[in-house]
């Protein structure tokens, strides 16, 4: 595409942005991961946990795609911790990514989060971010199934 084609806006960083633009870009990348790789077998996975009043206390979330799996939240409200719910949600998808024909799970943790109830549970750090946010560290982890 030639330069004299592009628009004449200036590029504007948004804060308040459209969910629709955010699937097309995400679109448009797994469309090209695809093409690239091959691996068709995308697919998300989730995990919820309610309460006797039907609150959500506890979920986790990702996806599988092409032999891994992604976990990308792991939560479990204040007055719910240490009761064994995110032991529970992570061996529930990791027994489903097994299922799923994945051999590795991978997730990105905080220093201030839960870099020792990953590391518990068998998973290795391999790679570590540096002030992110400041001050702390984000971990980089990974368990093979």
């Amino acid at each position: 595409m030639e330069s004299s084609n592009l628009p004449e806006q200036p590029l504007i960083i948004e804060t308040e942005i459209p969910p629709s633009d955010l699937r097309f870009l995400e679109d448009q990348i797994n469309q090209y991961n695809i093409q690239t790789t091959g691996f068709t077998d995308y697919r998300p996975l989730a995990a919820f946990v309610h309460n006797a009043q039907n609150d959500l206390i506890a979920g986790i979330s990702g996806f599988t795609w092409g032999g891994c799996c992604e976990i990308q939240f792991l939560w479990v409200h204040v007055d719910y911790r240490h009761m064994g719910f995110g032991r529970q949600l992570l061996a529930a998808a990791e027994a489903e990514a097994f299922n799923r024909q994945c051999g590795i799970v991978v997730l990105n943790t905080h220093s201030f989060q839960a870099p020792a109830f990953y590391q518990k549970l068998g998973y290795t750090i391999t790679g570590i971010d540096e002030d992110y946010p400041a001050g702390h560290r984000q971990y980089h982890l990974q368990k093979r199934l």
